[in-house]
């Protein structure tokens, strides 16, 4: 489903990520860690389009074709949905308002009609329940005095409706409480099936407790020195970094 190969990326020509390789298929849930400044945001960013960053060399393939010249929105259409560590506030735009826009957006790419706002209601409504959210949610203004684990749930509303192939969570357990983030965990879980994929980028392996990697890599100094199963989310948890 994804494959990167050899990337390598700057931001004011300062390289970041060094020769990053990474293969994920349908099916599957891949946790990146690594300590502050290893570089997993980035790569997070440069899957989503961010252009703020440099791409100085190596392809990205998503579905066997390369995206690192297609827009943001073009990688949406695709399949690709990112999740952000600090999800924006709108304010004067509603909940539903956006999901809708978002919504339809991926309709006409994929040359679906669109869904009027009474359909789109009752969709809304049904995944509401998946990260337990209230109705209410829908008419406040997008992520405006949500509080960390209420805009957490909100992108993975998001990404009940949108469906992607391909779901990017950046430090999704950043600033959540416990009970956030079996909220938020299990509402990910729900989505997940042979069809799809998650990459998890993360610090910690406590939202591994939750949303079980099918691997797990380690990103030091912009390459992945190491990969392997979910154990070795535990031996990270109990040695650090350093050691390797």
């Amino acid at each position: 489903m994804l494959e990167i190969k050899e990337l390598h990326v700057a931001i004011d020509s300062k390289p970041i990520v060094k020769g990053l390789n990474l293969k994920i298929g349908k099916g599957e849930v891949h946790a990146v860690m690594g300590p502050n400044g290893a570089g997993k945001s980035t790569l997070a960013k440069i899957l989503a389009g961010d252009p703020s960053y440099e791409i100085t060399s190596g392809e990205i393939y998503f579905e066997g074709q390369e995206i690192l010249k297609l827009a943001p929105e073009e990688r949406a259409h695709l399949g690709l949905f990112m999740g952000f560590q600090y999800p924006i506030e709108i304010p004067g735009i509603s909940n539903s308002q956006f999901l809708l826009a978002a919504y339809n957006a991926l309709r006409k790419a994929k040359g679906e009609a669109q869904v009027s706002e009474e359909v789109f209601s009752s969709l809304l409504d049904d995944k509401l329940s998946l990260v337990e959210m209230k109705g209410e949610f829908k008419e406040r203004n997008l992520n405006e005095g949500f509080s960390g684990g209420e805009k957490k749930r909100n992108e993975i509303l998001q990404m009940a409706l949108l469906e992607p192939k391909l779901a990017i969570l950046d430090e999704t357990d950043s600033g959540l409480d416990i009970d956030a983030m079996r909220i938020v965990a299990s509402g990910v879980n729900r989505l997940l099936n042979p069809e799809n994929a998650l990459l998890l980028i993360t610090h910690y392996q406590r939202l591994l407790d939750y949303i079980h990697p099918d691997f797990v890599h380690v990103l030091i100094d912009g390459k992945i020195v190491r990969t392997g199963d979910a154990n070795l989310a535990l031996e990270l948890e109990e040695k650090g970094y350093d050691w390797l």
